[in-house]
């Protein structure tokens, strides 16, 4: 788990870099993470519980046989958008960011190329990117946080029963 906060913590920190781009930016790397973590957590589950252990997840105890085609589609489904959860919430709240700071960018850029009255005011928007610097880096701790602790809370099911 440290490594994988490092890793995505590190991701996230290279955007803020001057000319830098984040990984963490990309949906497909994002996806990549966050498949390797479920076949990871899905392949040690497996290993160690078996794979009827596995498949009873998708299955409630004491379900009536009728509900079985409707209840296990639904819990598979449930159980996959876990992937979609961790990767897009990385990649959504990374790029955000990113893409905020660098239209605040250009348009106190624009502003100072006018001239004038606008010069002047160029200062402003360039004033908010540096405080958004600094609440980005701070989205970069939190959300390699966030993804560690979800991949925590679902490795949980290789130690707790279902």
């Amino acid at each position: 788990m440290c490594s994988i906060f490092s890793f995505v913590l590190f991701s996230n920190l290279l955007g803020i870099i001057p000319y830098g781009d984040t990984a963490t930016s990309s949906l497909i790397l994002t996806f990549w993470t966050a498949l390797s973590v479920f076949v990871a957590i899905v392949a040690l589950i497996i290993q160690k519980h078996g794979i009827d252990y596995f498949f009873g997840l998708f299955m409630p105890k004491g379900c009536p046989l009728a509900l079985v085609f409707l209840l296990v589609p639904i819990e598979f489904l449930s159980y996959s958008f876990r992937l979609v959860s961790l990767a897009v919430r990385l990649f959504a709240n990374i790029r955000a960011g990113h893409t905020l700071i660098k239209v605040l960018i250009g348009f106190s850029y624009v502003m100072f190329l006018i001239g004038d009255g606008f010069a002047l005011a160029a200062f402003f928007p360039a004033l908010v990117v540096f405080v958004l610097i600094f609440l980005e880096m701070a989205v970069a701790v939190i959300q390699a946080y966030i993804f560690s602790i979800l991949c925590c809370i679902y490795l949980k099911e290789l130690y707790v029963a279902h």
